[in-house]
Order: structure tokens, then C-alpha cells, then sequence
């Protein structure tokens, strides 16, 4: 067991906790921290990178308390953040070689590694334009670039994908999946399609508390024989939504097509359907609301 968290816990305030009580283990591979907005996962993620102390609770990384010595970590890290800020008058090289320096690395490896990058994510043609000349996708995947400088055997990246193209974001999870063989990499994402296709496990959190946490497999079994599929006239979508949990509508010319998850069938003509890693996302979050 590579990383191994216990009873971590950040309160901002007397009454507010981003995270409570947060307890895993973790080996290797690609894991998926599905939550909407708010839910904790970027205070996690943030006290993993050894950036925010928590309350309470501890981080054992290799069986060494990364909060009484946090260098052991940050050797072996590669870090996005959500809110990643540039250098603007810097090009993407300058801007990747400061880094570089930040980290400690040679100047001789650097300067490799960083053209290795640059055409990983890339950015080969734009390498020596100002950063503040960059669109947002294209400074994401700078960030992504920096996240990897140093090879790292954590990577935690906090929700990469806002601003890339669709082209880009499927380039970005095989990247992800490439590098997790031999590595532990965290996504936090609340898109669950950034995880479905690569995730080796997911854990999903909401109120700063981990509801579940299991295989992408055994998270759909939870759902099996509970999602259902019909046509519907669009007057009565308003309706179903304040009654069922609706994870998909597809407009047609006889209708709507909706699909719910209902322990039993919401309709004479509904039809079972497989279920997805959205209909048990959807079912999970909704049901921790509930009982929040």
C-alpha cells in the first residue's frame, strides 16, 4: 500500500468542514474523486500535496508521515492544481525551466525533459510564444507538462480538463492511463466521462465525507435492474424530474427519450437498460444528499 490516509479531517470553521473524517488506501493505478462543486475534493487534494494542513487525521505515504516530513512527498510529487496561474511574459520553455530549477532538477536533464514534454501535450509549435498568449486549454496543458517534470510517482491533478477541446481531453486520459502503470495518479474531476474510460477505481465523495468507494465494475452493479428508459412528451419532463433521479434526455420527433433510475418500473412502457457509471454517480450523490 502506497498512500494510506486516516481520519483526515479540515475545518475552515466552527461549522464548515471541507473534509471529515476521511479514511483510504490506496495502491497503484488511475483513481477517479467524482464529487460535484464543493464536495472536498480539492481540499484533499491540497492537503495531499502538502499545501493545507489538515485539522486532524494523518498521511502515510510508504509507511512515512508526509505531515511530520512533507520533503519525503513533495520529492515524488506531481502536482495541478485547479486554479494553475502562469507566467505570462514567460514562453512555455522559460516558464517549465523555472520550474525545473524550483524542483532541484539539473539543468542538462531539464532541458530534455522539458522537449519531451512540450511534445507530449503537444505544444512544440507554441514553445517560445508568451504564455499570456496561450488560450486556456493550451495553458492547461502547460500546467499538465509541469505536473510531470519530474517523473513523479504521485500525480495529482485537479480537475485537468477544464479548457481542453474534446480531441484534448481524450489525448489527456491516455496520457493518464500510459503513465499509471508503474505510478499512483489522483484525478478529481465532477465529470464522470474524465474517469469512466480509464479510472481503476473510484471514489466518490460529497459533504466532504467518502459515500463510496469500489472498481468502476462493481460501482455499476450497484444500479442493476434499476434503470429504465421511455419516451415521454417533453410537458411532462418538469413532473418526472421532481420524482425520479434523471441521469439522460435525448430529444426525438415522437418525444423525449428519458432514462431514470427507479427501483421499480416509473412507467407501463419503460425499459430496462445497463446502467452507467453517470446513472450510479447521479443515484449515489442524490441518495447522500438525502441523508446529509
Amino acid at each position: 500500500m502506497q498512500l494510506a490516509i486516516s481520519h483526515l479531517s479540515k475545518q475552515y470553521r466552527h461549522d464548515i468542514w471541507g473534509l471529515r473524517d476521511f479514511n483510504l488506501e490506496l495502491g497503484s493505478g488511475v483513481i477517479g474523486l467524482l464529487g460535484p462543486n464543493g464536495a472536498g475534493k480539492s481540499t484533499l487534494m491540497r492537503m495531499l500535496a502538502t499545501i493545507t494542513r489538515p485539522t486532524q487525521g494523518t498521511i502515510h505515504w510508504k509507511n512515512i508521515d508526509i505531515l511530520k516530513s512533507p520533503d519525503t512527498i513533495r520529492s515524488i510529487l506531481g502536482y495541478l492544481p485547479q486554479d494553475f496561474g502562469v507566467y505570462p511574459h514567460l514562453t512555455a520553455f522559460e516558464f517549465l525551466e523555472y520550474i525545473a530549477a524550483i524542483k532541484g532538477m539539473d539543468q542538462k536533464i531539464s532541458g530534455s525533459r522539458i522537449e519531451e514534454l512540450l511534445t507530449l501535450v503537444n505544444l512544440v509549435h507554441a514553445a517560445k510564444r508568451p504564455l499570456g498568449s496561450y488560450s486556456g486549454g493550451m495553458k492547461q496543458r502547460v500546467g499538465i507538462a509541469q505536473a510531470l517534470l519530474n517523473n513523479p510517482q504521485l500525480l495529482i491533478v485537479d480537475e485537468p480538463t477544464v479548457g481542453l477541446d474534446p480531441e484534448e481531453r481524450v489525448r489527456f486520459r491516455n496520457l493518464l492511463s500510459d503513465l499509471s502503470v508503474e505510478r499512483l495518479i489522483l484525478l478529481s474531476t465532477h465529470i464522470v466521462s474524465d474517469v469512466e474510460a480509464i479510472a481503476t477505481e473510484i471514489i466518490v465523495i460529497n459533504h466532504g465525507r467518502k459515500i463510496h468507494h469500489d472498481t468502476p465494475e462493481n460501482l455499476m452493479q450497484l444500479l442493476n435492474g434499476k434503470v429504465w428508459h421511455w419516451i415521454v412528451p417533453s410537458s411532462e419532463l418538469p413532473d418526472l424530474k421532481q420524482k425520479y433521479i434523471l441521469s439522460g434526455t435525448i430529444r426525438r420527433n415522437d418525444g423525449i427519450q428519458v432514462r431514470v433510475v427507479s427501483e421499480s418500473a416509473p412507467a407501463t412502457s419503460a425499459q430496462q437498460t445497463e446502467p452507467g457509471l453517470e446513472d450510479v454517480y447521479l443515484y449515489l450523490i442524490s441518495k447522500n444528499g438525502q441523508q446529509k
